[in-house]
């Protein structure tokens, strides 16, 4: 009786630090002031290390990304035009069939100026990192922010140093690449040890690099050295051996800290995982979990990434409002939507009962999903999280199996859709990615 009745009071009390991997996160962000995790050991501005972990003044989190504790840049706010928001707003009419002839010819001629792609690049990294915090921030959790994707980012062919030797070969551009995986994987086992040691239970990763993505930084190192694209058979070679490497470094991330459940999203390239590598989407172990977006429960959202052994579970994903940097909203579409709201959903379950194991945390969520036949096949689970479900079995698990938990909440509660009561508000209608956030 003892056990359970501080159970029952740890779920009222006890935050769940949820880190954000991400493109940084607005603290000062007037919905997310109270989500906000705060270190409790440090100092504000006082150019020390209380802590002693290595990181400076890291009151909010760190930036990864430039090494400093500047874990969102405020001076970007107020520097861009109308385009963005406008884009989205057009592009969202489009897909509800309201647009105008003006609307897209506007849109043809925005997407034919390189300035305002650069633009909306900048902005979709700017807003990225405080638009998946307020999807995961649930009642209980607390936003660790960890800084991975830098506002403004250049190819890797970009700061290469080019050769003019013709003996340049093949294996040379790999040792390149295998050296920008080993950079890219001793920083991520480095975030892993940092939001381990700060007691992060969940861990957001709304990041990665596919084949696409891959396909893009090869053909500009071979453009950039050998001043020519690569052939099909260069890219497939050069390019799986990357997101090979890539895949080892989040093997290696997920291990660093083993009671950290890291939710990863799907992608956003409408591709089956299971045949096309991802990092660290394809990343398996028993605290990972890789999100497929859908619309509503209704069906999987077309610019989702599946894949039946690869990809665990599915969530909204589509049409989803959230805060911005500035005090703004904005609605956006992607996996990367989707992976917060299992994250967030994550933390209240550790929070229900803070005895369950990351294992049992991930059974939870994928035990008490709503099957949908547009899933079979699609994902491991075939269903989409239920929130009610999960919630009722994590505190059914105080005083019984997860499994019977697990059980008992599928007779309890129906299957009616359930949403997340987040500062997140999801909205009607269609919303393709305009940007894809998954950088390396």
């Amino acid at each position: 009786m003892k056990t359970v009745l501080l159970m029952l009071l740890a779920f009222n009390v006890l935050a769940i630090p949820v880190a954000i991997i991400d493109s940084g996160l607005d603290t000062e962000h007037k919905d997310l002031l109270e989500k906000i995790w705060k270190n409790p050991v440090e100092i504000p501005d006082n150019n020390r290390d209380e802590d002693k972990n290595g990181y400076q003044d890291d009151v909010f989190g760190w930036n990864f990304a430039e090494q400093n504790n500047l874990v969102i840049d405020r001076s970007y706010l107020g520097t861009f035009s109308d385009v963005p928001k406008k884009f989205f707003a057009i592009q969202l009419k489009a897909m509800l069939g309201t647009a105008t002839s003006e609307d897209i010819d506007w849109m043809k001629k925005t997407t034919q100026d390189p300035e305002a792609i650069k633009e909306l690049q900048i902005f979709g990294n700017f807003v990225h990192g405080t638009h998946v915090g307020g999807i995961a921030a649930r009642p209980g959790n607390k936003l660790l922010t960890v800084k991975l994707i830098p506002t403004e980012v250049k190819l890797p062919g970009q700061e290469l140093e080019k050769s003019h030797s013709r003996d340049w070969k093949i294996r040379l551009v790999k040792q390149g690449l295998k050296l920008l995986a080993e950079q890219q994987t001793n920083m991520l086992q480095e975030i892993a040890y940092y939001v381990g040691n700060h007691g992060a239970k969940v861990a957001n990763g709304s990041f990665g690099t596919g084949t696409p993505q891959v396909n893009m930084i090869v053909k500009g190192i071979f453009e950039g050295i050998f001043r020519r694209p690569p052939t099909n058979a260069e890219l497939k070679d050069v390019g799986q051996y990357f997101i090979s490497e890539l895949l080892k470094g989040a093997q290696k991330m997920i291990s660093r800290a083993p009671d950290t459940l890291f939710v990863f999203a799907a992608g956003n390239d409408g591709l089956n995982n299971d045949e096309n590598k991802i990092s660290p989407a394809n990343v398996r172990g028993e605290n990972s979990i890789t999100v497929a977006a859908t619309y509503k429960n209704e069906f999987l959202a077309p610019f989702s990434n599946y894949g039946q052994k690869m990809v665990d579970v599915a969530a909204p994903g589509m049409g989803i409002n959230s805060q911005i940097p500035g005090d703004d909203y904005l609605v956006v579409s992607g996996t990367s939507q989707a992976a917060p709201f299992v994250a967030g959903l994550a933390g209240e379950i550790r929070a229900a009962n803070p005895e369950l194991s990351v294992k049992e945390v991930k059974e939870i969520l994928m035990g008490t999903v709503d099957k949908k036949g547009f899933l079979k096949e699609r994902v491991l689970s075939e269903g989409v999280v239920n929130t009610t479900r999960a919630l009722e079995a994590a505190s059914l698990s105080v005083t019984m199996s997860v499994k019977d938990a697990i059980e008992e909440s599928k007779i309890l509660i129906g299957t009616k859709p359930s949403f997340l009561r987040t500062n997140a508000i999801e909205i009607e209608g269609l919303f393709l990615p305009l940007f894809n956030p998954f950088k390396i």
